[in-house]
């Protein structure tokens, strides 16, 4: 298809003299070409001189417009140092003349024309750096670099930053690099290096920026750290110690653009991943929301720019409604989000927007609308350009100067004018109240104790900076508000109160609080239900970015899906250590999801009990693999088939409570392997017992960001005098022939939850087989019974709230139901079906229903307490939110009324145990549960 059947539009001639002129000048075109060139000479004094200069060469462009420009660049490689800056003129004219000739006829979108211009930007800067490298490397100027190292700037790189960076580079833009070296690459020789790299900047923004016949691009080197004191090339060490150090937030999003385009491009990636932790925070990070603000404020301010939107005179790029705003409203979201999905970590501005979309930090219509208003904002920022390639982003101050960039739009100038205000204000619209602060309102009347606490605030450590306290005046009514809806407004301002007093900075979450107005509803319900949540909300702030960022309030994915997803953040991860701590963060945010879910009613406490299960089983899962990938760097893969991780307990029966540790046992199968094949082997059993000890380390230990969970691995074979992994064969010979009653009765409960799939059918199908076999003698009921005595000698009830500990209650039930499980030779595990075991006579229907009614009362007694508090529950003193909590959880209409179901569940289920447990035995102390 020909140039002009590809014609899409064209300007209205406003100098129609000229058009006539170039009319009569390009002769040898189509008349459909001639018509449109006309009328582009007839608006631009720059792209005339350009198709008059150019006229030769343009004809056979417009045979092909991409395959022409194409050819252009590739014209560009092995041009001698000498020659290169006019040639890099010449290749800039031609391609300034093509691409705007694309753009205003409407053959290339915006995207294809800011691309070209950033491939030819690229190229110039790429080429003008790696001969500019030869020539110093020819001098012997830097040490041991050979004339090959050249090629790929011998450890220089240049960074494109801003619109370069992301390939959106404008009709007349200037381009912004920082210069870094590799100081690595030369050891003992960096000064003498650092300074040829000096040379090559100073020289190559000589060759782009310097105006002869032309010039290239205007080069802008100011982007760097700390510009007015640091070299216009730096190593790369310096750059990350500046940004670890004084790196600020508009650093930061700049940083977002940064892209290697000439020289070292590996260097320039490896440096940009080094500075990952920098751009994108791992928390949600809304306090960028007001450096951004404050930076469009000050630009402003500094550009002369406030002031109401009118078309004279108004700055396209940064004046109100402009290109810039929709830029840093992109870009604000992603450095609040990016860090937690990489997804939002695109480069380019429209592509990001629709991934903010996508992942719902920004409505599908305002994607939309701001993507058609950034794109038209882009073009008519190219016409302002081209009339007189001038790097200006303002319209004209003049009616004629307007009616001229109107009629190169192709529109009449009333339309012109109404359509650009139509736009700047939509677009001032959509972005003004993200960035712009509330004002500080009135908050409501508060009691005299009230003042008291609140008068306290001032002196807590979230609220020593004068930015938190900033922030906090405009959030303190909304909280007060909020607060006066409470069951009770006192004890929730208390909760509160100790939240505030545990949080050691305030600007991160204070902002987040003010940009999510429904998270403060959400913290006043923990507050006034569960102060324990809250106080623990106040040391682990992190988890809210867990309400903002993902579905907190989606369907629950189950443990298999948990893993997969942990073990994808986990690989993203480069050192174990760190892996280990985002795995704590991950874990949190999720165990707090469920703790809220329960509290407000959306689970009960059966479900609560599987999802804190289900995230243990995916902790460990995922863990398990971290934990033996870096084993085996160090000592050689495990022998045979490795080794499976169990659960025991509640973990076990996949019933945990928001407290719950883990009880854990390891067992192996090296298949008769006398050790490990590694840098530094290991012995079989020193082995297994050392891998072990490392899952436990990375289970318990105490980081950054605190622990995962506490582990308990009493329940293996012959205790804390057994070795903390156990074989399979002697795990085999231990539990058919030294096992205690306790011990089967505690293996009614394993489950395999990581490790060779192999081995753990192995170990399953023995469970089965044990159980079948083991539950049959006379004694079982004797040690059971003696066992229990023990129990309730050492953990008696301690009020008459407890639900756990004493006859009849939840341990006791459970022993019940493991003592019916071996019996029976039942593989089950939960204490429901281990009790619908009995049915083979152990226990009759009757007795079943009273034990299973008692159990499912006092589980949730017990789930809902652990969630609100770690003590010995007393319902008078809890708050009232607490006490509506576990009222709603039983389905007990008052407190009275759970007393006094308790009581008779309790009662009865004692008398159903004690009647079926005979006297003493010889069973040994132990109970399998938490």
């Amino acid at each position: 298809m020909s140039f002009a059947d590809r014609l899409l539009r064209q300007p209205i001639p406003f100098d129609t003299a000229a058009a006539a002129d170039a009319r009569s000048d390009l002769t040898e075109f189509a008349p459909e070409v001639t018509g449109f060139l006309a009328a582009v000479a007839g608006c631009s004094p720059y792209l005339k001189g350009l198709m008059t200069r150019e006229a030769d060469w343009l004809r056979e462009a417009l045979a092909g417009p991409e395959a022409a420009f194409d050819t252009l660049l590739a014209g560009l490689d092995g041009t001698a140092l000498e020659v290169l800056p006019g040639a890099l003129r010449q290749a800039k004219r031609r391609a300034a003349l093509l691409t705007g000739l694309a753009d205003l006829g409407g053959l290339w979108p915006l995207e294809t024309v800011t691309g070209a211009l950033t491939r030819l930007a690229d190229r110039a800067v790429h080429l003008s750096l790696t001969a500019l490298v030869e020539a110093e490397i020819r001098r012997g100027k830097l040490p041991g670099a050979t004339l090959d190292d050249a090629k790929t700037g011998a450890g220089m790189v240049a960074l494109a930053m801003g619109k370069m960076g992301a390939g959106e580079l404008n009709y007349s833009s200037d381009i912004d690099l920082i210069c870094l070296f590799d100081e690595t690459r030369y050891p003992g020789d960096e000064q003498e290096a650092r300074a040829a790299f000096i040379r090559v900047a100073r020289k190559m923004t000589a060759i782009l920026s310097d105006v002869t016949d032309g010039y290239v691009f205007r080069t802008d080197l100011r982007l760097r750290p700390d510009a007015s004191v640091m070299p216009v090339c730096l190593s790369m060490a310096a750059a990350e110690a500046y940004y670890e150090s004084q790196g600020r937030t508009w650093e930061r999003a700049a940083y977002i653009k940064a892209r290697p385009c000439a020289g070292d491009l590996a260097a320039g990636e490896r440096f940009l991943t080094t500075l990952v932790p920098f751009v994108w925070r791992k928390h949600l990070d809304y306090a960028a929301i007001q450096d951004a603000h404050d930076m469009r404020l000050r630009i402003r301010e500094h550009r002369g720019l406030r002031g109401p939107i009118m078309v004279e005179g108004h700055n396209l790029k940064l004046g109100a409604g402009g290109i810039r705003e929709i830029e840093f409203f992109t870009q604000t979201r992603q450095l609040i989000a990016g860090g937690r999905d990489p997804a939002l970590r695109d480069r380019r501005t429209v592509p990001a927007l629709q991934a903010l979309s996508a992942q719902g930090w920004v409505p599908g219509e305002v994607a939309a609308e701001l993507t058609e208003l950034y794109r038209a904002h882009r073009e008519l920022e190219h016409r302002l350009q081209m009339v007189n390639d001038a790097q200006t982003h303002s319209m004209p101050t003049s009616a004629e100067g307007v009616a001229r960039i109107a009629a190169f739009c192709g529109q009449e100038e009333a339309a012109f004018r109404e359509g650009l205000l139509d736009r700047l204000n939509r677009t001032d619209r959509l972005t003004e109240g993200f960035f712009a602060p509330g004002a500080v309102e009135e908050g409501p009347e508060l009691s005299d104790s009230a003042r008291a606490i609140t008068k306290g605030w001032e002196s807590y450590p979230a609220l020593r900076s004068e930015r938190a306290q900033a922030i906090f005046r405009r959030l303190r009514p909304q909280l007060l508000r909020q607060l006066a809806r409470a069951a009770n407004p006192d004890e929730a301002l208390v909760a509160l109160d100790g939240f505030l007093a545990g949080l050691p900075t305030g600007v991160q979450i204070f902002s987040l609080f003010e940009a999510n107005p429904s998270l403060v509803e959400l913290i006043i319900d923990i507050a006034g239900t569960s102060p324990a949540l809250a106080r623990y909300l106040s040391r682990n702030a992190a988890v809210l970015d867990g309400v903002i960022g993902g579905s907190f309030f989606g369907e629950w994915p189950g443990a298999r899906a948990l893993q997969a997803e942990l073990t994808r953040r986990l690989d993203g991860v480069a050192d174990y250590e760190g892996r280990l701590d985002s795995a704590r963060r991950w874990m949190k945010e999720w165990h707090f999801r469920i703790g809220v879910h329960h509290l407000r009613g959306l689970i009960d406490a059966f479900e609560a009990g599987k999802q804190y299960a289900d995230l243990a089983e995916a902790v460990i899962g995922a863990i398990w693999g971290v934990v033996t990938a870096d084993f085996a760097k160090k000592h050689g893969h495990a022998p045979g088939r490795g080794a499976v991780v169990v659960g025991m307990g509640s973990l076990g029966a996949a019933r945990l409570n928001a407290g719950s540790d883990l009880d854990l046992i390891v067992i192996y199968d090296a298949e008769g392997a006398e050790g490990s094949s590694g840098p530094r082997p290991l012995a079989t059993r020193p082995y297994f017992a050392r891998l072990t000890q490392a899952l436990v380390t990375a289970l318990t230990a105490q980081m950054p960001e605190g622990r995962l969970y506490e582990v308990d691995m009493r329940l293996r074979p012959s205790g804390r005098q057994g070795p903390v992994a156990t074989s399979l064969d002697s795990f085999k010979t231990y539990q058919e022939t030294e096992a205690w009653t306790w011990e089967h009765l505690a293996l009614t409960r394993a489950r395999v939850l990581a490790g060779d799939a192999g081995l753990a059918g192995d170990v399953e199908a023995f469970r089965r087989d044990l159980l079948a076999r083991k539950g049959q003698g006379a004694g079982v009921r004797a040690d059971v019974a003696e066992m229990r005595g023990r129990l309730q000698a050492a953990k008696p009830a301690s009020g008459s709230w407890e639900a756990k500990n004493g006859p009849g209650r939840l341990m006791d039930i459970e022993l019940c139901a493991q003592m019916v499980a071996l019996i029976a030779g039942s593989p089950a595990r939960s204490v429901e079906r281990q009790l619908a075991a009995g049915a083979t006579g152990i226990l009759s229907e009757p007795e079943q229903t009273v034990l299973a009614d008692a159990y499912r009362l006092m589980w949730r007694l017990h789930c809902g307490t652990r969630l609100l508090t770690d003590r010995t529950l007393d319902l008078s003193s809890l708050g009232e939110g607490g006490r509506s909590f576990l009222l709603r959880e039983t389905g007990a209409a008052d407190a009275d009324g759970l007393s006094a179901r308790l009581e008779a569940a309790v009662s009865q289920a004692e008398a159903v145990i004690a009647a079926r447990l005979g006297g003493g035995g010889h069973g040994e102390t132990g109970d399998g549960t938490e």
